[in-house]
Parts: structure tokens; C-alpha cells; sequence
């Protein structure tokens, strides 16, 4: 099973450059003026998931609270280190979990449209 997250944004633009200079997320395809949305497809080439964001004139009318996160369990150490020295040169603030466990197990911080992100310094085994 392949899964996807699509979400959709006015930063277009920004979230591009956040997810591929924060996270070294790939472009993996993109789209334009298809049924009046722009889109793109990133992550890691081979892994069965990838995130979408889509724009168009409507504005995004989302939910979300403070237990509303994206989840990324990096491949290893290296890849975790990489994407903390990424946070520091982009000068991305961390920020406290609600979840006390993220509090041990990771690092949060959000994407310019503020959704949470929780990068594990734990593997899932």
C-alpha cells in the first residue's frame, strides 16, 4: 500500500523550499493549472509515501491542534543530524510537543502554514 498526505496551501512556493531545504525532501512531480490547481509531490524517491500540496485562488480552510503532527522517523543517525543542522542553518525554532513523549523522542518544529512536524531521534524497529 502507498500512502499520501495532501494538503492544500497559498505557500506553494514556500512549503517547496521548506520540505526540500529543512527536511532534503525530493521534488517527485509536479503539476500546474490542472483543474485551476498547481501542485507537487514530495519525499524520498523509493519509499511508498509522499506528501502533496496543492494551490489554487481558494483559500485553505484546515483544523488542526496542537496534537495534529507530521511524523518522520529518519533512515539514520546521519539523516537526523543532517536535518538538525538544516533547522539551525534555516534558523527554524524548535518548539515543545503537547505530547510529553515527542518531548523525549524528538524534535517538533512547523512549516510556514505553522502545521507541526516531529522529526524521531528513535528508529522504528
Amino acid at each position: 500500500m502507498q500512502f499520501r498526505y495532501a494538503r492544500h496551501t497559498q505557500k506553494l512556493e514556500s512549503l517547496i523550499y521548506f520540505y526540500t531545504s529543512v527536511l532534503n525532501f525530493e521534488i517527485l512531480g509536479e503539476f500546474k493549472n490542472h483543474d485551476n490547481y498547481d501542485g507537487v509531490f514530495l519525499g524520498i524517491k523509493g519509499q511508498n509515501w509522499h506528501l502533496e500540496f496543492t494551490q489554487n485562488g481558494e483559500k485553505p480552510n484546515s483544523k488542526f491542534d496542537e496534537d495534529d503532527t507530521l511524523v518522520f522517523y529518519p533512515e539514520s543517525n546521519e539523516d537526523y543530524r543532517k536535518i538538525l543542522d538544516n533547522l539551525k542553518k534555516f534558523e527554524v525554532p524548535l518548539l515543545q510537543p503537547k505530547n510529553p513523549y515527542w518531548k523525549k523522542n524528538g524534535i517538533c518544529f512547523e512549516d510556514c502554514d505553522h502545521y507541526k512536524i516531529i522529526v524521531s531521534d528513535i528508529k522504528i524497529r
